[in-house]
């Protein structure tokens, strides 16, 4: 599969048009025409539409499943979408978009949780619907008043108040890598969270799946690689089997230096590097 490109997004609204939407539902009816985001300069003419954000959420869990289906049987994993694991935070209602796991089941237990992924993916190019029936790219995301995907503050904050609830629901979740997908840059804002929450380990990435949202200016990666957009699914795949290759461990504390510092004394003593981090690890966590 090819990653998301504006033929992706025209794909979706054909497929939809006819079989289980009316374009009333998908598109703003202006008196320029049917537009999926109001362009810049026009007004909505009062209309909200909030039918479409179902769909739109349904086919892009459902897209990234088929993109990272081969990745996973690579890994002899299985790609889930809405996983739930209670024991890790994810009960029904918010479960994980998708997850790499052991087995082929929607409900399953931690240790078979390998990898969890959050999809904030939406429409992000604007486009017309005519009366021929044909779906027109009339412009990037620059070009509307729509905030698509991880430009949207909302979206980054429900991905990151996530994928803490996970973090903090147990030292089960504290090995289980999680990754933010969008098909969006982020706004410049948003480099340094990103590169923070990379750092301190909360999450592991926010990729963007879309190569080129527009043909000028926009945020490709961050200093830290907190956010990357990924230009090829070969290297998201190595970017994958290297997350689950390495032994990743989680963890935070707020201690005063001295409790901190006598933490890593005792740690030290270990004859190992692995034996270290396990006693310093179970030290923070009070084990």
């Amino acid at each position: 599969m090819n990653l998301w490109n504006n033929e992706t997004e025209k794909q979706f609204f054909m497929d939809a048009i006819g079989r289980f939407a009316t374009p009333e539902k998908l598109f703003y009816s202006l008196e320029a025409g049917k537009f999926v985001y109001v362009p810049k300069g026009y007004g909505t003419e009062g209309q909200i539409l909030q039918a479409r954000n179902a769909l739109i959420g349904s086919f892009t869990e459902t897209w990234v499943k088929n993109l990272l289906e081969p990745i996973a049987r690579k890994l002899k994993l299985f790609a889930v979408n809405t996983v739930e694991c209670p024991n890790i935070g994810l009960h029904k209602r918010s479960e994980a978009d998708l997850a790499f796991c052991t087995t082929d089941s929607k409900l399953q237990c931690a240790q078979n949780v390998k990898l969890i992924f959050e999809i904030k993916m939406s429409i992000v190019s604007n486009y017309k619907y005519t009366v021929r029936n044909s779906v027109d790219f009339i412009g990037d995301y620059k070009t509307h008043k729509g905030t698509p995907s991880l430009l949207r503050s909302d979206a980054m904050l429900k991905a990151i108040g996530k994928s803490i609830n996970i973090r903090v629901s147990g030292i089960e979740s504290t090995k289980i890598p999680i990754i933010v997908l969008g098909n969006s840059p982020i706004t410049k804002n948003y480099s340094h969270k990103v590169d923070f929450l990379k750092s301190t380990g909360v999450i592991q990435g926010f990729w963007s799946l879309n190569p080129a949202p527009t043909q000028t200016d926009f945020v490709k990666e961050t200093e830290k690689y907190g956010f990357q957009t990924i230009h090829d699914v070969h290297k998201m795949e190595t970017l994958i089997k290297d997350l689950l290759c390495t032994k990743l461990n989680y963890f935070s504390s707020m201690v005063s230096q001295k409790k901190l510092g006598e933490n890593i004394r005792i740690a030290s003593n270990e004859l190992t590097d692995e034996a270290k981090a396990e006693k310093f690890l179970s030290l923070i966590r009070g084990i």
